[in-house]
């Protein structure tokens, strides 16, 4: 491929999140989408970014609303919630949940849209709420 007439295009923003309850997955994919379509990509990576400490992101299924419930549960039931941590602030178990989800997610678009599987979501996985939140994205695309 050759390299010399290429352009390299970098779009960013940032949207603002409530969350109502201590722990829950939010659906973003629809914000996520709308940040896409609003810049008029046809082809490229997009990129999110969560940049706080006691929150997280995923993929997975959007279909059946209890498998959000089941992931908030299964991460309860790894992460011990009343163990002796040393962390004074009380949110140790919140910090070890956001670690084993994540921080940001990569996920293609092509034709100016999201690239998920027939039952993918992107959720934002909130364990120390309810707050507000900022969620970064950043767009490549090459022309």
């Amino acid at each position: 491929m050759a390299t010399g007439n290429l352009k390299i295009n970098m779009l960013k923003g940032i949207f603002t999140l409530p969350t109502t309850q201590h722990m829950q997955l939010i659906d973003i994919t629809s914000k996520v989408q709308s940040q896409v379509s609003q810049t008029g990509v046809e082809e490229g990576v997009c990129y999110l970014f969560n940049p706080h400490t006691t929150a997280g992101l995923t993929i997975n299924e959007g279909a059946d609303p209890d498998v959000r419930a089941d992931i908030v549960n299964g991460l309860k039931e790894i992460v011990p919630l009343n163990y002796p941590f040393k962390h004074m602030e009380g949110n140790s178990p919140s910090h070890l949940m956001a670690s084993l989800m994540g921080a940001s997610l990569t996920v293609f678009v092509s034709s100016n849209m999201l690239q998920l599987g027939t039952w993918q979501s992107i959720y934002f996985c909130e364990f120390d709420g309810p707050r507000s939140r900022k969620i970064h994205w950043q767009l490549l695309s090459i022309n």
